[in-house]
């Protein structure tokens, strides 16, 4: 039966595993994925990111569990008969093909009349900002407008939902911010659901309205990119979602606040928490305060590291409490390496997360 309008271009996974043998790919792994949104698989290399892509894609098929696209499942579907696009990490251009000819390749796969392909081509390159491009090579072609050229490709076919494998890996660092940027205007211009695997975090908080974080080939977390960031689950979102800072203490009282003892002193924090004993402090490097002088609960450490980069001032620092990670504003007096500072922070940055 096929979904209704309400599910079009809705992803769900119910208790989906994969198996190559006795590899567990992908644990028992529930999910939706809600029409119209980006989504991205994150995670370190083995977490079980791509392979849910291709179970979606209908590249690789599922050992348990359903999968439906729309509403309509599709779990013993071959990846011709569902309504997704992928764009993949090498663009897989046709070399001898001209940029429209590549455009309406799969539409040309589908039968349709050359005519109506070659018009759909040029809309598709117009609407990833290539209009006129068309006669050329994609050995013509920068990288940036080859990777626009797979995605103009993808979005012809008018999938229900657009898959994206790693798609900027082969772009210098300025050239995927760019297309990033581009890559999320047009999924937000066309109202198009798309799942995007990366390994790049920053490049997941840029484009995502929903991140799902892996690891261990199961799901270790999934929010918005502010759920993520300010409220980690654990010490690996902390630590995974931008940088921090995880320091060892310990819970000694809970309630409506938590008191934590860090090197012998106790700090009082804004937030709940139901467990006691060892824990671990995130302190995000940004939010990190450095003093001359020592001050209440502050901690002594000597810096190890100082670069100067223009709008901001890193520091590395060791301390008692391990290394600690600190970027300011380049306002003030600046510390050298050697000098001995005290680092403190405001209560209510701080995370608390299980040891």
């Amino acid at each position: 039966m096929k979904g209704s309008d309400m599910t079009k271009g809705s992803v769900r996974f119910e208790n989906v595993t994969k198996r190559y043998g006795e590899v567990m790919a992908l644990k028992p792994l529930t999910l939706d994925i809600q029409p119209g949104t980006l989504c991205t698989l994150l995670g370190p290399s083995g977490c079980g990111k791509t392979t849910t892509l291709r179970l979606i894609a209908g590249l690789e098929s599922a050992s348990e569990g359903r999968i439906l696209i729309g509403g309509q499942d599709v779990t013993h579907l071959s990846a011709t008969y569902r309504r997704v696009s992928m764009v993949f990490q090498s663009y897989a251009l046709f070399p001898h093909m001209t940029v429209a000819e590549n455009v309406a390749y799969g539409l040309s796969v589908k039968r349709m009349p050359k005519a109506e392909a070659t018009a759909r081509a040029e809309a598709g390159l117009e609407m990833v900002g290539l209009k006129g491009f068309g006669a050329r090579l994609p050995s013509e072609l920068s990288g940036g407008q080859q990777q626009r050229v797979a995605v103009a490709r993808a979005i012809v076919l008018e999938p229900e939902v657009l898959l994206l494998d790693e798609p900027l890996s082969n772009l210098d660092a300025k050239l995927r911010r760019h297309v990033r940027e581009e890559i999320r205007q047009i999924q937000q211009r066309l109202g198009l659901t798309a799942v995007y695997v990366t390994h790049d975090q920053e490049e997941a908080m840029a484009v995502s309205d929903r991140i799902i974080v892996m690891k261990n080939a199961e799901i270790a977390q999934s929010g918005t990119p502010q759920d993520l960031y300010e409220r980690p689950a654990s010490a690996f979102i902390a630590d995974f979602i931008g940088d921090a800072n995880l320091l060892d203490a310990e819970v000694t009282a809970t309630g409506a606040e938590t008191r934590v003892r860090l090197l012998g002193h106790d700090h009082d924090l804004p937030l709940q928490s139901d467990r006691m004993g060892p824990a671990k402090l995130v302190l995000r490097p940004h939010q990190v305060q450095l003093h001359p002088a020592p001050r209440a609960g502050s901690i002594a450490a000597e810096i190890t590291y100082a670069a100067y980069l223009g709008n901001h001032i890193q520091y590395t620092m060791a301390s008692a409490a391990g290394e600690i990670f600190a970027i300011l504003p380049p306002t003030g007096a600046a510390f050298r390496k050697g000098d001995t500072v005290h680092v403190g922070w405001r209560p209510e940055d701080i995370r608390l997360v299980a040891a």
